[in-house]
């Protein structure tokens, strides 16, 4: 033999006691003291506890793999599909990063898990601030060095979904301290009186521009569409002493305008009475300049006719005047010579008809009587 059999069982490579040629044999499966496990022995032991765990225990049957796969298909399509609200778009992700496109409303796919979707509601909405609907007070302070609680609120939608989901991580909370800041900033620029009533509007435009003009720079991907101002008071503790002011304020312009009406009154009064006054002095102008006139033109008139016959000219102007003078006067006419019989002396007023005195109201009703 070509090899020594010390014990007569060996193979070829060794003796025995399962020696080969080389005076070792293979190593039988690892002990517990530290030898590296077996795979055999581990997916053995695997493949008993699945058949273990399926009903009947025995192997995995076809019709029961074929569930377990339905299973997965359903599983796999309850995640791959994906269903966009009314008011919302959906932004897919393909290994972590957003695609171009937008998921409109409706049924979509995706190759889940390779892509996930986020979604972002789209219509408006509203956030209030100030007033307790926030966990900031509202109290504000004035350029006026006044206390204002301010109550507003904020509409606004998302204009940019993927910048509103992925460049800002909490883009709403940024809004409501934006907005703040941002009526804070404005309030103290202005006296008291505008935001109470004066310039609301004005007020809420600023804080519209500068909330918009901040989140434009952080990239939120929101539009502000209004800010409203609901309620300006200012605090509990001071709200009796502003309404004392208030009210103070308010009977000043009542006065004032009642002032400015009784004002308006006579001024009126006084302009009207000017404008009489500068007519009537107009109309004694016109009319003596007029009557001046007439009786230059008479003068120059009689002055011409005098030229051309003075004599009679002179004697017409003394009986026009006699007559002027006499036309009034009682007048006597006593005969210069000496008539025989006859009284030289003759009253003209005695001998014309007197005028009858109206009848009295008493001495008629008594006639009647």
């Amino acid at each position: 033999m070509p090899w020594n059999d010390k014990s007569g069982g060996g193979g070829p490579w060794g003796g025995g006691g399962n020696q080969g040629p080389w005076g070792q044999g293979p190593k039988g499966p690892s002990g517990p003291q530290g030898s590296p496990p077996d795979l055999e022995d581990i997916i053995r032991r695997g493949q008993d506890r699945l058949r273990r765990a399926l009903p009947g225990g025995g192997g995995a049957s076809p019709a029961v793999l074929g569930l377990i796969a339905l299973a997965l298909i359903v599983l796999w399509a309850f995640k791959a599909i994906y269903t966009v609200q009314p008011d919302e778009v959906a932004v897919e992700l393909r290994f972590g990063q957003p695609k171009t496109e937008l998921s409109q409303p409706g049924l979509h796919f995706h190759w889940w898990p390779i892509e996930t979707v986020e979604t972002a509601k789209i219509s408006e909405q509203l956030v209030s601030i100030g007033g307790g609907a926030t966990s900031g007070s509202g109290l504000m302070l004035s350029g006026d060095q006044n206390i204002v609680n301010v109550q507003f609120s904020v509409a606004y939608q998302v204009s940019d979904p993927k910048a509103y989901l992925f460049d800002v991580s909490d883009p709403d909370g940024m809004l409501t301290q934006v907005a703040e800041s941002a009526m804070r900033e404005v309030v103290g620029r202005r006296p008291a009186q505008d935001i109470f009533r004066d310039d609301r509007q004005g007020i809420a435009t600023a804080v519209r521009e500068i909330i918009q003009g901040t989140l434009d720079g952080y990239k939120t991907g929101l539009q502000v569409n209004a800010v409203s101002i609901e309620d300006a008071a200012p605090p509990r503790e001071v709200a009796d002493a502003f309404d004392e002011v208030q009210r103070a304020e308010q009977d000043e312009d009542k006065f004032v305008e009642q002032a400015n009406q009784y004002s308006n009154q006579k001024l009126g009064q006084a302009r009207g009475e000017a404008a009489q006054i500068r007519e009537d002095a107009a109309a004694y102008k016109n009319r003596v300049v007029q009557e001046a006139e007439g009786e230059a033109q008479r003068f120059i008139s009689v002055y011409n006719e005098y030229a051309k016959a003075p004599d009679v000219t002179r004697k017409r102007l003394y009986l026009e005047t006699m007559e002027r003078i006499l036309k009034d006067s009682n007048k006597v006419v006593v005969e210069q010579g000496n008539g025989q019989g006859v009284l030289p002396y003759l009253p003209l007023p005695a001998l014309q008809p007197k005028a009858q005195p109206a009848p009295a109201l008493g001495a008629t009703t008594g006639g009647n009587q």
